[in-house]
C-alpha cells in the first residue's frame, strides 16, 4: 500500500498523521508509565487491529511489562456487531493477580472490550483497564470504561495503522476515513 496513487482512490480525508498518532504514543505512554510504576503489567493486545498501536505504544512505556495477545469477535464477516463475542485464540498466560491493561485500536460498540473486561476479571485480575488508540463514543452501545485513549472521533469507517476494511488497509501508515464508494463497492 505504500503507493500514494493507490492510498488516495481509497482514502476520503486524513483524520491522524503518522506524528500526530506518535505524540498519542509518546503521552499515552508517559500516562501508563506514571500509573504503572513499581508493577509489572500484563499488556494484553486486542488482535489484529492494535498490532501497531500496542508496538508504538508499549516502546514509549518506561515500565517493566509482560505482553501477550488476544483475538476476540463480535463481527463474523460482517460490517456490524453481531452482538455476541468469541475467543478466536485465547492468552498463553494466566491473569491471576495481574494488573492487565488491555490495547485496543478503536472501541465503537464497547461489546467486545467489556466482554474482555470481565472475561479478564473473572479469570482473578487484580485489575484491568484499557487503553485504545480511538475512542467512538457515537456508536456505543455497551456501557464500559475507557481508562485511556488517545482521540475521540466521529462514526467515519477508518482504516489504516492497523485499522481495516475487509481485513485490507492495515499498513497504511496513518489513520484515514475510508470513500463511501469503497464500503458501497464490497458492500452490495
Amino acid at each position: 500500500m505504500a503507493n500514494s496513487d493507490n492510498i488516495n482512490r481509497i482514502i476520503d480525508h486524513k483524520l491522524f498523521t503518522e506524528e500526530d498518532i506518535h505524540e498519542m504514543c509518546v503521552r499515552l505512554g508517559e500516562e501508563l508509565t506514571e500509573d504503572y510504576a513499581g508493577k509489572k503489567p500484563l499488556v494484553v493486545g486486542a488482535l489484529k487491529g492494535a498490532v501497531y498501536f500496542l508496538t508504538d505504544l508499549t516502546r514509549q512505556m518506561d515500565v517493566e511489562h509482560q505482553l501477550d495477545f488476544i483475538d476476540v469477535s463480535s463481527y463474523g464477516d460482517g460490517f456490524e456487531s453481531t452482538g455476541k463475542v468469541k475467543v478466536v485464540s485465547d492468552l498463553s498466560v494466566d491473569v491471576k493477580d495481574r494488573d492487565v491493561l488491555i490495547v485496543e485500536d478503536v472501541v465503537d460498540s464497547g461489546l467486545t472490550l467489556k466482554f474482555m473486561k470481565d472475561l479478564f476479571k473473572k479469570r482473578g485480575a487484580k485489575s484491568v483497564k484499557c487503553c485504545v488508540m480511538l475512542n467512538k463514543e457515537a456508536r456505543r452501545t455497551t456501557e464500559v470504561e475507557i481508562e485511556y485513549y488517545g482521540s475521540k472521533v466521529g462514526d467515519e469507517f477508518l482504516v489504516g495503522y492497523g485499522l481495516d476494511f475487509l481485513n485490507m488497509f492495515r499498513n497504511i501508515p496513518y489513520v484515514g476515513a475510508l470513500k463511501p464508494e469503497i464500503i458501497e463497492k464490497y458492500t452490495k
